[in-house]
């Protein structure tokens, strides 16, 4: 099984998914803070990440996945939309985005609260 690893500012976790998965759904596996506002349907952009590893082994992007990317923050030639992109064969590298981990962090007010009162949130640039 294809190891997928995320990367983030707060932590990096990984995970052995079945290929297949959606990369949101080894996210949850893996207690990774990935946000999705939409609850994972392609409607809007807040599961956005970047693939430093493994593009080629994805699924391919749909013309859907390619619209709703436009409107996303920072998009880069490596940017997926976890909730739209199945995991293949070979291990991941996944880098959770500021836009997404911000979202996470909205649907997770308590954490938010917590992090600030850490220090750790915002993260220091």
């Amino acid at each position: 099984m294809p190891k997928v690893h995320f990367k983030s500012p707060l932590e990096d976790v990984s995970v052995e998914v079945s290929p297949g998965t959606t990369l949101l759904d080894a996210a949850e596996k893996a207690g990774a803070k990935v946000g999705h506002s939409c609850g994972g349907v392609c409607g809007c952009s807040t599961c956005h990440i970047w693939i430093r590893k493994g593009l080629q082994s994805l699924s391919e992007q749909r013309d859907d996945e390619v619209d709703r990317l436009d409107m996303g923050f920072d998009v880069r030639p490596y940017s997926r939309l976890s909730c739209q992109t199945e995991v293949g064969t070979e291990e991941v590298l996944a880098e959770i985005t500021e836009e997404s981990l911000t979202a996470w962090l909205d649907e997770n007010p308590a954490v938010r609260r917590q992090l600030m009162s850490e220090g750790k949130w915002p993260v220091k640039k």
